[in-house]
């Protein structure tokens, strides 16, 4: 009797829940595997010396080392800020009216610190792309 209450409906309910999960992703990792397989037999396969030589940014790369402009590395980084930017943007607008003035006040600094460095990047010509 004992043991039977060891095996009670929260312990099985919890070992089907954990289960089911284990179904599913067992499920997932065949279906990937399923599509690659398939992929790779149906692909048509024609090596070529042309397919692997490195492209970048349209550039066809010249022997040895190949530099690119500090320009691309700016834009994506500037990019990647205001991305960011966004990001925090999004739930502070979602709870604006649980966060009050507070909130108001350090999102406008915030948005403030990255006018400036845009503005000093402007100024800069760090955005000039000729």
């Amino acid at each position: 009797m004992a043991i039977r209450a060891l095996t009670g409906s929260v312990y099985t309910d919890h070992t089907q829940a954990y289960f089911a999960v284990f179904v599913f992703a067992l499920a997932a990792f065949g279906m990937v595997a399923a599509m690659l397989g398939l992929g790779r037999l149906i692909r048509p396969s024609r090596p070529q010396a042309q397919k692997y030589i490195s492209y970048e940014s349209g550039a066809d790369p010249i022997g040895g080392f190949g530099q690119m402009h500090v320009r691309y590395y700016i834009y994506a980084l500037l990019f990647v800020i205001f991305d960011v930017e966004a990001v925090f943007i999004f739930p502070w607008a979602v709870e604006l009216e649980a966060l009050g003035a507070f909130g108001l006040v350090e999102m406008v600094i915030f948005v403030g610190i990255l006018v400036f460095g845009l503005a000093y990047a402007w100024r800069k010509g760090v955005l000039r792309w000729a």
